[in-house]
């Protein structure tokens, strides 16, 4: 389940479209066989848009999506329960991300509760720059945290995303003391931003102090750039580091 709105600007995001918080239109120039249709529906000749989407609903190629809307707890749990069976075989479950998914709460709180209540398995993806007592809320009904890391350096996770890491870096000391689930740890290796080793073995070393399960490096690809592009938005070019990089990389958080 992918939550509109989050409060870092990462200029790498794979899901550009969950940053703002309202519904967007994005538009796919290479699908588009220029028939006219949305033009023709568009109460505004395609001047101005009000998202009522119904250019989403004339275009026949899929050119025009409408991103974000509205649902209910029960409505997100009904589409949930219906996938049931394959979370009992494979072991999994639902994952609440985003965007940022901890900017809801209150929200959160009652759908995981739901979920719960259904037998599912609930997982929490988060950047972690929300109020403590904001996971104090969501926890209980948490089986599962994924919690990213984009560096330990301050002034570098300002400049890449925007924000102070001195918040993530505390909620995740709190939550390694105090969560009784699984942390698992995610880290974005985006090259030319935190491709490098003294970077990375700052992180190591933050981690090795913590109760940790487990930690994964994934690596920066460019599947999401033609969302920017969809978006009308600049994207930011980053290198895909090579396979030997992550090999050392992972060295380093393997080393006790």
């Amino acid at each position: 389940v992918f939550f509109k709105g989050c409060s870092l600007r990462c200029p790498w995001c794979h899901n550009p479209e969950g940053c703002a918080l309202q519904p967007q239109l994005l538009f796919y120039k290479n699908r588009c066989v220029g028939c006219g249709r949305c033009k023709q529906v568009c109460p505004y000749s395609l001047e101005e848009c009000d998202l009522c989407g119904k250019c989403e609903k004339a275009c026949p190629s899929g050119a025009r999506k409408i991103c974000g809307r509205e649902y209910t707890v029960e409505e997100l749990v009904e589409e949930i329960v219906k996938d049931k069976l394959f979370y009992e075989v494979s072991g999994g479950g639902v994952t609440c991300s985003g965007g940022e998914c901890m900017l809801y709460p209150e929200f959160l709180t009652e759908l995981l509760k739901a979920c719960k209540n259904e037998g599912v398995q609930t997982a929490v993806d988060t950047a972690g720059n929300v109020p403590y007592e904001s996971f104090l809320k969501v926890l209980p009904y948490t089986d599962i945290l994924l919690y990213d890391i984009k560096c330990f350096s301050e002034d570098l996770h300002r400049l890449g995303t925007g924000v102070s890491n001195a918040l993530i870096l505390d909620n995740l000391t709190k939550l390694s003391k105090s969560f009784k689930g699984k942390i698992i740890v995610r880290i974005p290796v985006v090259g030319g931003y935190n491709d490098n080793e003294r970077e990375m073995q700052t992180i190591a070393d933050f981690l090795k102090t913590l109760a940790i399960q487990k930690v994964e490096l994934l690596p920066y690809h460019t599947l999401g750039e033609h969302k920017y592009e969809a978006l009308g938005i600049k994207h930011t070019a980053f290198t895909v580091p090579t396979e030997q990089k992550m090999k050392e990389f992972e060295k380093l958080f393997s080393e006790k």
